[in-house]
């Protein structure tokens, strides 16, 4: 479908064609009619469908209605805050959609638009939040930061748009969004794109949404056409070295993104390649905002041949060049595998992501391989064999079946004896252990690298050796040891 019919302003559709854009992709046609309407949105869309002009371009849209024939912003002096407030759950994604904004509303006379995220000095940020503001993108715990000083009005939003809430969720920010969206008046539009809307996030999008329309053009069942998946099996670190050094060699790769489990694998990563010659620079959320922004900006004017780094990186970067994507390490969760991938094969061309894994990434391969329903294609390199047999690997199960060979259980009917149910019964909550409570992600986001705050659980000094435990003094075991035990 053409941006034209669409019913989008001319400013906008200009600005469109001047992106090189002639037709909307399947999410535009779906979301930003009913979005321009007014109504309450679920957005599930993958990455590179186009997911952040579906939003913005309504977002402007209303920006332009409001305005009217007045070109001036508001009563000089006076705060208003924004009109468009969105939220995104890392800074890089925060830019992304910065940047699109400012580019479909180049056009807009006189936009304002700013951007609130962790890792970066106050001032500046507080100067934008006191001036005129039209669109305010900003990631949950910076804002929440600003909101307790008094520093954000978010009085007059008029639109709020949570960006990949499933994974702000991940990232423990759901108080953070739940005090935020107190803050924003109830009478409101809000939009939600998430992967899933299951769970914690359905329970979110009750919340803050008022009989939203549903809208899903993608899955993470779908097949990527466009990106050729590989796994190598290495037998051991030095092998899966080999294997890397072998493919960041091949002369069809443009600019690969290796991704690494952790940060001080980044470094440490980043480090072995640039001795060895290459361009290359790590990526993690450990870094300070304004080294982040030329490393991607080295990434952009390909100064750089190659980026290692975390699942920070997963989202948010859309640089067309990359040609491989390389899992290093694999991901904690086997959907952030999608996004990963997902960084290559953009704006239409083709991308290669390799897998290299071990015999004890076995669980985690075999977990991706069930959620994304397809097999991984195994590969080898002439050379550099495995000399240790592959993992057996079952093939993935059909979406929303229970088979009875791959886990052993039964679809239906009685196991032991009693009625089995493969779903969990409704209203089962189980206990949770405060003791090992998730990393509070909001306050990592929050923190002012600035004030020399350690960046990373390896930057803190190592425990004495035969130090006990902490706790308290006499501890023993819950269950009694049977009598005679250990005689």
């Amino acid at each position: 479908m053409s941006f034209d019919s669409l019913g989008l302003n001319d400013a906008l559709t200009k600005a469109v064609a001047d992106s090189g854009y002639d037709n909307a992709t399947e999410v535009q046609t779906q979301a930003i009619p009913p979005a321009l309407a007014g109504h309450d949105l679920m957005v599930s869309a993958s990455t590179g469908s186009g997911k952040t002009a579906s939003f913005i371009l309504p977002a402007l849209q209303r920006i332009l209605a409001a305005r009217g024939d007045n070109t001036k912003r508001r009563d000089k002096g006076v705060v208003y805050g924004p009109r468009i407030l969105v939220l995104t759950p890392t800074r890089e994604l925060a830019i992304q959609v910065a940047k699109a904004a400012t580019t479909y509303g180049r056009h807009v006379q006189g936009l304002r638009v700013a951007t609130v995220v962790g890792g970066v000095p106050y001032p500046a940020q507080i100067k934008a939040l006191r001036g005129p503001l039209d669109i305010l993108i900003s990631t949950p715990g910076r804002l929440l930061d600003h909101l307790q000083t008094g520093k954000a009005v978010l009085e007059h939003v008029e639109m709020l748009v949570l960006d990949e809430a499933d994974r702000m969720l991940d990232m423990g920010f759901i108080d953070d969004i739940q005090t935020i969206a107190d803050h924003v008046p109830k009478e409101r539009q809000t939009v939600m794109y998430s992967a899933t809307f299951a769970g914690h996030v359905g329970r979110l999008a009750q919340n803050l949404l008022r009989d939203a329309k549903r809208v899903d053009v993608a899955s993470h069942t779908d097949t990527h056409e466009n990106i050729e998946q590989r796994l190598h099996w290495a037998d051991n670190g030095t092998h899966k070295n080999a294997l890397l050094d072998h493919i960041l060699t091949e002369r069809s790769m443009e600019q690969a993104l290796v991704f690494t489990s952790t940060q001080r694998d980044a470094d440490w990563l980043a480090d072995r390649l640039a001795d060895m010659g290459h361009a290359v620079a790590s990526l993690h959320g450990g870094m300070p905002q304004g080294r982040r922004n030329r490393v991607l900006q080295g990434l952009r004017l390909k100064q750089l041949r190659v980026l290692v780094a975390t699942d920070v990186a997963a989202r948010g970067i859309d640089v067309p060049s990359i040609s491989h994507v390389i899992n290093y390490g694999l991901p904690m969760k086997a959907e952030d595998y999608v996004h990963r991938i997902g960084r290559t094969g953009r704006a239409g061309r083709n991308g290669l992501a390799i897998t290299l894994a071990e015999r004890m990434d076995s669980g985690m391969i075999r977990r991706i391989q069930q959620f994304t329903t397809q097999d991984i294609p195994v590969a080898t390199v002439a050379g550099l064999e495995p000399k240790s047999p592959q993992p057996k690997m079952f093939p993935p199960r059909p979406e929303g079946r229970f088979g009875g060979k791959p886990n052993g259980r039964p679809a239906e009917g009685k196991r032991f004896g009693k009625p089995f149910s493969p779903r969990r019964d409704e209203g089962f909550a189980p206990r949770r252990d405060e003791r090992f409570a998730p990393r509070d992600a909001a306050a990592f986001e929050r923190r002012d690298v600035s004030q020399g705050a350690p960046r990373n659980a390896f930057d803190r000094a190592p425990a004495k050796a035969g130090a006990r435990p902490a706790g308290k003094p006499g501890f023993k075991p819950q269950r009694p040891r049977p009598a005679g035990y250990g005689r």
